[in-house]
């Protein structure tokens, strides 16, 4: 077993408290994991510091230290092409299909819709992350149709590819972010989104949704585009609960469903207001929390009020970890011994790359500012998830 496992804490550490001691029966599902960020190949900031271990630790690592399944999170064409890739070589994982918001001009409107040379975009970080390559030049006309919908049907024929065996879970990461409009300006971002929400209606698959210092704007343009009842954009539909979504995860649905009947889907990263979470989850929505979304006392009072039966756990890592000077961290109770890229080995996680096993801090944080158990925490969750998601089996 790998000495980065919190239950051997206790025989290891010196410094730090013994790590508690959870039953075996704990079990984590994370909803949002970047595994094909280049940190998993051992590549930091375009500097290559040791071998690839996704495989052979990460994800090791996580699945011996109870985490039952991952969903990859997918932000471009090509990397929905990968994940589909990745989420066979083990039946615990799963993917999504979308493209991230920064990314809409870059995808929709630059290359070819079958380009896969943009395999090394980064994805998100809530800090520092500067998605430099999201920022290439335009080569097609902003009004060529064809470009986008050439695009669109190629996500669909990866949907339809890893709906055969159940892999592909929701369309995502999609939705708005206002704090990068430097890679991607507003109304592209809207003309992708409401896109992209066409298609998840007519597959009747649930939404991983990015939101970002966006207002309203986001909860306006699902209103109006996803939960109307008669597809004409009027917003007068019902409000479409997701939690009638009984899918297996062996097929979509291709007949678009009725607003009643929508899929539904996560906030997920969520770090706003309550009453922008309170909305989202008047829909029927559910919250997606991370470590991003514990930062400050503010978060924490947010996420404080989400109900249990609204919740989803999620790391987002390599991002989003959960750092001492963020105002969850003293809820932290497992701590795992890490080391630099520059200073790797196997048995250690490394500094400022978070990973799926993290989980278990994000429920200890939740845990602790709604004062239950990490177990009550992690049942709920798990249930949400299969709630949203479907069985996750394949």
């Amino acid at each position: 077993a790998l000495t980065c496992s919190y239950q051997q804490q206790q025989q290891q550490q010196t410094q730090t408290p013994a790590s508690p001691s959870y039953p075996s029966s704990l079990s984590f599902i994370d909803i949002g994991a970047n595994l094909l960020d280049d940190m998993y190949q051992g590549t930091y900031r375009g500097k290559h510091r040791h071998d690839a271990d996704l495989s052979d630790v990460v994800l090791r690592r996580a699945f011996s230290n109870n985490v039952e399944k991952i969903i990859i999170t997918c932000g471009t064409l090509s990397e929905a092409k990968r994940g589909l890739e990745l989420s066979r070589s083990d039946p615990n994982l799963f993917f999504t299909v979308g493209v991230h918001p920064t990314r809409c001009k870059s995808e929709f409107e630059g290359s070819s819709a079958d380009d896969d040379d943009d395999d090394d975009d980064d994805d998100e970080s809530k800090s520092n992350h500067n998605d430099s390559n999201d920022n290439g030049a335009s080569t097609a006309s902003a009004n060529d149709s064809g470009c986008w919908d050439e695009y669109l049907m190629n996500m669909r024929h990866v949907v339809e590819e890893g709906a055969v065996d159940g892999s592909v879970v929701a369309i995502g990461e999609l939705g708005l972010d206002y704090a990068r409009l430097q890679f991607c300006d507003k109304e592209t971002q809207k003309k992708g989104f409401i896109a992209q929400l066409d298609l998840a209606k007519s597959l009747n698959l649930p939404l991983f949704l990015h939101n970002r210092e966006t207002g309203t704007d986001l909860l306006d343009i699902l209103k109006e585009h996803y939960y109307d009842s008669d597809g004409d954009g009027d917003g007068d539909g019902d409000d479409g609960h997701g939690d009638n979504h009984a899918k297996n995860n062996d097929n979509t649905n291709t007949n678009t469903a009725s607003s009643s009947h929508r899929a539904g889907g996560v906030v997920h990263s969520f770090d706003d207001t309550f009453e922008l979470a309170q909305q989202f989850m008047d829909l029927g929505l559910y919250i997606g929390l991370n470590g991003c979304s514990l930062k400050t006392e503010e978060n924490l009072n947010v996420a404080r009020q989400i109900p249990l039966d609204r919740l989803l756990l999620e790391t987002d890592c390599p991002w989003c970890d959960i750092r001492a000077s963020h105002a969850g961290f003293g809820h932290v109770r497992t701590k795992f011994p890490t080391k630099t890229e520059k200073k790797y080995e196997k048995d250690c996680c490394v500094k400022g790359r978070y990973e799926p096993v993290h989980i278990i801090q994000v429920a200890e944080v939740i845990a602790g500012i709604k004062g239950i158990s990490v177990e009550e925490v992690a049942a709920a969750s798990k249930a949400n998830t299969l709630k949203l998601f479907g069985n996750l089996s394949k």
